[in-house]
């Protein structure tokens, strides 16, 4: 399956039956995945919410036996019937009780073992998936999923399904009590039970809908939260509160009337069920008791049958409550396992070639790429690029510098043709090899929870203190670092923590050397820096870069000065390949954009 089918799939509410019908197969899989592992412990449940059912149901035959052959036994003098009926009846309800409390906690546990699994799942197989997906698939639709949709599931999982299934069981004990003690009350049980299938299948279609209605409408509420909030920047750049204030204020609007909806067939079918329950006693009642006068029905049986009516259609109040989070969970269930069925589209190798000692030499054979069905970035690209050289990538934005850098990164995979590291085809290396040979630095600098050393170490996390030192100290780092409150110990993430954007960059660039890559990639990573930082960290690249392949991207040309080689890249094609010097000398584009750039110094 291609990784947009399940995106687009999964938050359609107007999917035909067959889609509908295929959805919920994969949910029920999902489901049957979770409860796998436990087989034995959802046995347990099973039994002991039949048993503790059957003992509860069990009460009205024994109020019946009571009163029909105990009490007239009482009055022979023979109380001993009536001492077993009590006892007995004691005995069900103690055990009843406490097969249900077993019941209660045996599923809870089985719920919590199948939540944390189903957490774990989407958290490892969402990092798992392609940098493709992830540039599709926004974020806060996959917080969605992994926030209110579980939250949906764990409400279902901890409580609905306790009630549903205890109240179904419980229904259908009683309800066959009552025709093992007068089949014509049974027939009236049975003609009531059509009006509340027909109630409770008109609620399953509507709220249905509208729960799904609700769950899309409640991701794109989420998405535009997040969005708002991580590019707050932007928005107040651009005085967007207004604008964002309006469509989250439309979005809202959205949820509230979604939500609505489903409470309007909620307000339908607990009234209707409570109404359906209260005439089926009274029609019981009433020709029972005719029954009764003309000697075709025992008042004892007729008192227990009442007894059991007005129980059995007790649960029903409590399924349509805990209905409306059995849709909602449903739903949730479609989308969680839509994002299960993603697939990456960058995938490891069944038996990877070991590169265990990189050297850096990268090779790209008549190298074709295009972004998903758009056109291609790279028609046909072949380039030499030799172990130890750096070299820098220039050329107008679009023209496909930083899908070279992501080809190299396996970020991507070619649509055809070749890509090689040390003569193996990238696809034949393994994750660990290849991020170890690999390391990218790109202008969107992140900093983890954590300290600034921790973050540093991240590029090699067995690291001594005075390795990250002395990668802070190459890169012109330390400084800053040590002006820190607590020094290279500073929470990044505190008051008295916070870096700047520049800051942040010489960060990442000291991770990235600690990690000690055979190619390093700097995507626009001087960007966010300022000149006096910028010459700074160009010292420390002269001399790390020394041994390494570097492929350097970037629009100040600036940066270009410490290359060996430079690429310009226009339409997917090297146009123009040549040492700084060479190009400069020439009329090409290069020469071209250093000209504009010394002009723009003046």
């Amino acid at each position: 399956m291609s990784s947009m089918t399940g995106v687009a799939g999964e938050d359609n509410i107007n999917l035909d039956k067959a889609d509908r019908k295929a959805v919920r197969r994969r949910s029920l899989h999902l489901l049957g995945e979770l409860v796998s592992p436990h087989r034995r412990l959802f046995a347990l449940s099973v039994v002991l919410v039949v048993v503790s059912n059957a003992a509860r149901a069990a009460g009205p035959v024994l109020v019946a036996f009571g009163i029909n052959n105990a009490l007239p036994a009482l009055t022979g003098g023979d109380a001993a019937p009536l001492v077993l009926v009590g006892a007995a009846y004691a005995a069900i309800a103690v055990a009843g009780g406490s097969l249900l409390a077993a019941y209660t906690y045996v599923t809870a546990r089985l719920s919590q073992a199948m939540l944390l699994a189903l957490r774990v799942r989407v958290f490892r197989h969402t990092q798992r998936l392609s940098l493709e997906f992830h540039e599709t698939y926004t974020s806060g639709r996959i917080i969605s999923r992994q926030t209110s949709d579980l939250e949906a599931l764990r409400e279902l999982l901890d409580n609905g399904v306790t009630q549903l299934t205890s109240g179904v069981m419980f229904m259908l004990f009683t309800a066959i009590s009552i025709v093992g003690l007068d089949w014509k009350s049974g027939v009236i049980i049975l003609i009531a039970a059509i009006p509340i299938a027909f109630v409770t299948r008109w609620y399953q279609k509507g709220s249905e809908l509208a729960n799904r209605a609700s769950r899309v409408v409640s991701a794109r509420l989420i998405v535009h939260f997040v969005e708002t909030m991580t590019g707050i920047r932007a928005v107040k750049a651009f005085r967007r509160e207004r604008d964002n204030a309006a469509r989250f204020d439309e979005l809202a609007g959205n949820y509230r009337r979604a939500t609505l909806r489903n409470i309007k067939y909620f307000g339908v079918l607990q009234p209707a069920l409570n109404g359906i329950g209260n005439l089926t006693v009274a029609a019981v009642l009433l020709i029972g008791g005719f029954r009764v006068l003309d000697g075709d029905l025992a008042i004892g049986t007729l008192v227990a049958v009442l007894l059991a009516t007005k129980q059995v259609f007790r649960p029903t109040e409590q399924i349509a409550m805990f209905y409306s989070s059995f849709q909602s969970a449903s739903s949730a269930l479609e989308k969680v396992s839509g994002l299960l069925e993603e697939e990456p589209t960058v995938v490891p190798p069944a038996t990877p070639v070991p590169l265990k000692n990189a050297r850096g030499a990268i090779r790209f054979r008549d190298a074709v790429f295009g972004y998903g069905d758009g056109r291609l970035v790279l028609p046909q690209l072949n380039l030499d690029i030799p172990a130890g050289q750096t070299v820098a990538v220039v050329g107008q934005t679009g023209a496909g510098k930083s899908t070279v850098a992501k080809l190299i990164a396996r970020f991507y995979d070619l649509t055809s043709g070749s890509l090689t590291l040390d003569g193996v085809e990238l696809r034949q290396l393994s994750n660990e090899d290849l991020r170890r040979a690999v390391v990218m630095v790109t202008q969107e600098a992140f900093l983890f929870s954590g300290s600034v050393a921790e973050n540093i170490a991240l590029g090699n996390p067995q690291a001594s203190r005075g390795q990250i030192e002395d990668a802070a100290r190459a890169v012109g780092a330390h400084e800053f670092i040590l002006s820190l409150p607590e020094g290279y110990d500073t929470d990044v993430n505190k008051r008295g923590g916070r870096v700047s954007a520049g800051q942040r960059q010489l960060v990442s660039f000291a991770r990235a050397f600690l990690a000690d890559p055979a190619v390093l990639i700097l995507d626009e990573a001087t960007a966010s820096l300022d000149v006096p930082s910028e010459r700074q960290v160009q010292e420390g690249l002269q001399t790390l870069l020394g041994n390494r392949t570097a492929l350097i991207i970037a629009h100040r040309l600036s940066t270009v000065e410490i290359a060996d080689r430079v690429l310009v890249i226009h339409d997917g094609r090297v146009v123009e390949d040549g040492s700084p010097a060479e190009l400069i000398a020439g009329s090409g584009r290069f020469a071209q954009l250093h000209a504009a750039w010394k002009d723009s110094l003046i």
